[in-house]
């Protein structure tokens, strides 16, 4: 490790680690963490505004913008990114918006946190194109399929019933696979790897520094990566099962903390910026406490040196 990086006092080194392995600071941590809320949140305000395209019976429609988190996660830290982003979607665009689902939106929560985070693992390299790519399409593919799972179930358990496209066969299968083809298209694909394969190789080593840390290297063990494990394994089943339950409370008419006010119907588009300002606010403190833990850290390790 460099003696810039150390005189900074930046990096954190664990001496049990293997060699390579660094660990973020908790102000790093949280800042990721509040980037990663902001930044998804904002997306998702930008999706609010962009009309959906049907094609006969086919609705293309985008459900998040993919590269933002994904350039987070291949960049930083894919657990505090994959904490953060879905809570930035169900504050800034639901919550606020007063399209609020209360504890239904855990399943959500769960399955975008385990996509992410996963996805962003797997990049070893940010510089590898197809990695990026791989990843991009792993996020929409983790969430989507625990998604269809859960839409399924509902309707072979009988909680639900089945919502038929006219035009097309009446297969629940079908339609899935029809929707989620087209969610890897949009989503995965238009909104995922195109612009991720672009983006993630041209901010690598260029934006880690701000955050006071060291540019991922190819082999290097990864801050906050997912372990491959049986224990990881596990954990990832049990959360999917808890998604499941948590989307059951809904058709079951269990579910607490709804929130349905429905702002933009009542006040129009303009009433995003409430959403917008708030995340600004949020955003610029966050900032600001990074910076000024920044300073003493620095400060700090000066002190320890002489």
């Amino acid at each position: 490790m460099s003696t810039d990086y150390q005189r900074a006092g930046r990096l954190r080194v664990n001496d049990n680690a293997p060699l390579g392995a660094y660990e973020l600071t908790t102000p790093q941590k949280l800042m990721i963490f509040v980037l990663s809320m902001a930044l998804f949140g904002l997306a998702n305000i930008i999706l609010e505004i962009i009309p959906d395209i049907s094609i006969g019976p086919f609705d293309f429609s985008v459900s998040y913008l993919v590269f933002v988190p994904l350039t987070m996660a291949a960049l930083f830290s894919p657990f505090w990114v994959a904490l953060g982003a879905p809570l930035g979607e169900i504050i800034f665009t639901d919550l606020l918006m007063g399209d609020f689902s209360g504890l239904a939106e855990v399943e959500g929560y769960l399955q975008m946190f385990l996509a992410i985070y996963i996805a962003g693992s797997y990049i070893r390299n940010p510089k590898s194109r197809p990695q990026v790519a791989i990843g991009a399409l792993l996020v929409v593919i983790i969430d989507k399929f625990l998604s269809a799972v859960v839409d399924l179930a509902k309707v072979w358990i009988g909680v639900e019933d089945a919502e038929f496209v006219d035009g097309l066969p009446e297969s629940m299968l079908l339609l899935e696979g029809i929707g989620f083809g087209i969610d890897i298209l949009m989503s995965g694909i238009l909104f995922g790897v195109l612009p991720a394969i672009w983006l993630v190789p041209a901010l690598h080593g260029k934006i880690e520094p701000l955050m006071g840390m060291r540019p991922r290297v190819p082999g290097e063990p990864i801050p906050g990566q997912a372990p491959l494990s049986g224990t990881f394994i596990i954990a990832v089943i049990v959360l999917s099962i808890a998604s499941f339950f948590f989307a059951f409370l809904e058709a079951w008419d269990l579910n607490a903390g709804t929130f349905e006010l429905e702002f933009l119907e009542q006040y129009g588009m303009s009433f995003l910026w409430v959403s917008v300002i708030a995340l600004v606010v949020t955003l610029v403190i966050a900032i600001v406490l990074f910076r000024v833990a920044q300073k003493r850290d620095v400060r700090n390790t000066k002190e320890s040196v002489q």
